[in-house]
């Protein structure tokens, strides 16, 4: 292999991001985004993936360049079948369709982008990341939910976990920040964006997640409700008379943030709590009561913890977040400095005071790198 250049491709139902990658010193030479597929100028997948190439070969970086090592593509549910990078066959495009059930809003979009690109460029390696292989480390104990194991294993009802490429690269570059070998910390990564979800990271290893058999559970998110005693859905079918889908719309996308004030922006909701607005406090409110106590359960879960890492769009830029999630908890050895706190910037940074036993740090997140970095060890090895 002589090129040393990945092209990192994330197929939505009706987008496609892509970046290119120098994998010889990090570079990020080229990126962009093709919308409204289906709905617009770009009638397919088919054309939105020429468009790409079109794009990179108007900047001299096109797909026939022999500085193109593969390229790789971001599947958000690999199920228990694939748990690492995985060099794209006709066998493993046809795996990833079996696991559509389990994720029918994006995998289907994720193999349509694999078949595209595999047909513009037969010859070059492609690779499939997983979001959920970082967390198929998890014991049994944390993967498994309490419902009878003959059902649960037929229907593949178990706790997979989401946004594994952004808790692995995020847990490894909070011990490059503390110098320190990611084998050696205990790291609590929350991931905070519109959608939102926690890990716990024993020495690089993933041992539990908020996010299960969907993006569903765990923390309030933008538009998804996280965790919720199942019984009321049978309750809304029930009395509410709403049926399945309805049900669905309601808890992915009009609860959580949106549903609760009406907004799922974290700056336009501190607006408003600044004016004093209550829906608004109260949602934020929920969103910080949840998050505390994902970071106590994971500090029991294990025992000693080293690092606490915010992450994403709401973890790195808002402060009122980071400072009320972790207020008062100097007796689990963690302290914000407010100062620090306070300073927004781009690179990784401390945040937490001298004092504090706890590391407590921001962290930009690069899932693109980190599939690309996947990408490029696995066909060159």
């Amino acid at each position: 292999m002589n090129g040393s250049r990945v092209l990192v491709l994330n197929s939505g139902s009706s987008s496609v991001k892509y970046q290119l990658l120098d994998m010889a010193d990090g570079a990020r030479l080229s990126s962009g985004l093709v919308e409204r597929i289906g709905n617009g100028p770009v009638a397919d997948h088919t054309a939105a993936l020429k468009q790409v190439a079109e794009e990179l070969a108007g900047q001299g970086l096109g797909l026939d360049s022999p500085e193109l090592a593969a390229i790789g593509h971001r599947v958000v549910h690999g199920g228990t079948r694939f748990t690492e990078p995985t060099l794209i066959t006709d066998e493993v495009v046809e795996e990833i369709e079996k696991l559509v059930p389990l994720a029918p809003l994006h995998n289907p979009a994720n193999v349509t982008g694999i078949k595209v690109a595999r047909a513009l460029r037969p010859d070059l390696p492609q690779v499939a990341v997983f979001d959920t292989a970082f967390h198929s480390t998890m014991p049994e104990s944390a993967a498994r939910y309490a419902i009878d194991t003959e059902t649960a294993d037929r229907y593949g009802v178990r706790r997979y976990g989401f946004h594994g490429t952004s808790h692995a690269f995020v847990s490894r570059a909070t011990a490059k920040l503390l110098g320190k070998d990611v084998a050696e910390l205990n790291t609590i990564v929350l991931h905070l964006g519109n959608g939102a979800s926690a890990s716990a990271v024993r020495g690089g290893v993933c041992v539990d997640t908020s996010m299960g058999l969907t993006p569903l559970e765990g923390l309030v998110m933008g538009t998804r409700s996280g965790d919720l005693d199942p019984a009321a859905i049978f309750h809304l079918s029930r009395v509410g008379e709403m049926s399945t889908d309805e049900i669905d719309t309601l808890l992915n996308k009009r609860s959580g943030l949106i549903g609760l004030c009406g907004d799922n922006d974290m700056r336009e909701i501190g607006r408003r709590m600044g004016e004093g607005d209550p829906a608004a406090q109260l949602a934020f409110d929920i969103y910080i009561h949840r998050l505390r106590k994902y970071v106590g359960a994971y500090t029991a879960v294990l025992g000693r913890v080293d690092a606490i890492a915010f992450t994403a769009g709401v973890g790195e830029n808002s402060a009122a977040v980071r400072e009320a999630a972790l207020r008062d908890l100097p007796a689990f050895g963690i302290e914000v400095d407010a100062v620090r706190n306070a300073v927004r910037g781009a690179a990784a940074r401390l945040i937490s005071a001298e004092t504090s036993r706890v590391a407590v740090a921001v962290v930009p997140t690069d899932e693109e790198l980190e599939i690309a970095s996947q990408t490029y060890d696995l066909v060159s090895d």
